[in-house]
């Protein structure tokens, strides 16, 4: 199998593996299996992992400790910041504005608080996946209460200008959420240089395990908690902490830093060009990008193969582990949102897939995969 869905997932790698495995022996001596709230020496010792896994995702954010949540992952994060400024900000005003592309993470809770009174704007996208910053400040409102635009698209790679609609929002003092989901551990993320208030964070996409996740929160009073009880995380998410995943978030984090200090997502920007050429040789003019040409994630490749199904030449290329941007069914194509948002025709759309590379990727697997993609439209 050639592994190319890197943005659906991430496997966890060794060195994340190995700093969580002390946290899962289960021997007394050890003392890794303490309540980090317990007052002994047992608690103090898991708190201390905490709080250096805290840090350590601040550190890659260039955040405090104290302005990092942890979650359960990205979908709770997203949901946090909506819900819970809706929850505190509900006096002051019910518009929230977000974009017609957003995950699902985002989309939900919108279409909740809709349900519940509030006013959501959907702002549209340019052709690239683009959203305008003077679009969102004219949809700016008296009544306006939070921003939700997320940093980089999950299907198509592009990257929004989060730093401009950032001094916008801070010029009609109104709060800012970024879904960084996809972007962290692929393009540097700094909280201060995007200007914004709230910033989600998934570990499973950044090669720490599943289940595990931060919010960046700058201000701990612009929202309420969602989970009530005991308090933790400094009384924004109440429940036990998860030190093992924790840990495994924090050490991700930190290889991230060293990865990017080291200047390696330029390499996996060359390998993915490498790879649109590759399959522009076996596609040729039926083959077209989907997204910004220029201004998306280094590892991200959205494509149609024009006068195919996508699900169906996957299925085909069967070797190749990717994702598609549409369901077909017998009678009729559903585009996905980002899609039919970008205004892409049912005939292009259908045809769309993403390619999403990561750390294990090399030339040799994008060879074998377009070979394989080569052999599955002959036989189409």
């Amino acid at each position: 199998m050639i592994y190319l869905d890197y943005n659906a997932t991430t496997p966890v790698v060794e060195e994340v593996a190995e700093a969580m495995y002390p946290y899962l022996e289960a021997q007394l001596q050890t003392g890794n299996f303490g309540n980090p709230s317990s007052s002994h020496e047992f608690g103090r010792k898991t708190a201390r992992a905490v709080e250096e896994a805290r840090l350590k995702v601040a550190d890659l954010i260039n955040a405090s400790a104290r302005e990092v949540i942890f979650t359960s992952g990205g979908s709770e994060s997203n949901n946090m910041v909506i819900k819970g400024v809706a929850e505190k900000q509900r006096e002051s005003g019910g518009h929230i504005i977000t974009s017609e592309i957003e995950h699902p993470a985002v989309r939900e809770p919108c279409g909740y608080l809709e349900e519940r009174g509030f006013e959501v704007t959907y702002l549209s996208v340019d052709e690239t996946g683009m959203v305008a910053a003077e679009d969102v400040k004219k949809a700016i409102r008296d009544d306006t209460i939070l921003i939700t635009i997320m940093h980089a698209n999950n299907e198509i790679g592009t990257i929004q200008p989060i730093k401009d609609i950032g001094r916008i929002a801070e010029e009609h003092d109104i709060l800012l959420h970024t879904d960084a989901a996809q972007s962290l551990g692929k393009i540097p993320v700094d909280v201060k240089e995007l200007g914004v208030d709230f910033l989600s964070i998934a570990g499973h996409k950044l090669y720490a395990p599943k289940g595990v996740g931060a919010l960046y929160c700058r201000n701990h009073e612009s929202l309420t908690p969602l989970i009530h009880g005991a308090g933790h995380e400094f009384g924004l998410r109440a429940g036990t902490e998860n030190v093992i995943l924790q840990v495994g978030l924090g050490e991700a984090a930190s290889l991230i830093q060293k990865r990017q200090k080291n200047e390696e997502g330029e390499e996996l920007k060359q390998l993915t060009i490498y790879f649109y050429n590759r399959l522009k040789e076996i596609a040729g003019d039926s083959l077209q990008l989907n997204g910004h040409r220029e201004k998306r994630l280094p590892n991200t490749l959205n494509v149609s193969f024009v006068g195919y199904e996508g699900d169906k030449l996957l299925s085909l290329a069967d070797k190749v582990a990717a994702s598609t941007g549409a369901a077909c069914h017998e009678d009729s194509v559903e585009l996905s949102p980002v899609l039919s948002a970008l205004g892409v025709s049912e005939e292009r759309g259908k045809g769309a897939v993403r390619f999403s590379l990561g750390w294990y990727t090399d030339r040799n697997e994008l060879d074998r995969a377009a070979e394989a993609l080569y052999s599955a439209m002959q036989r189409y």
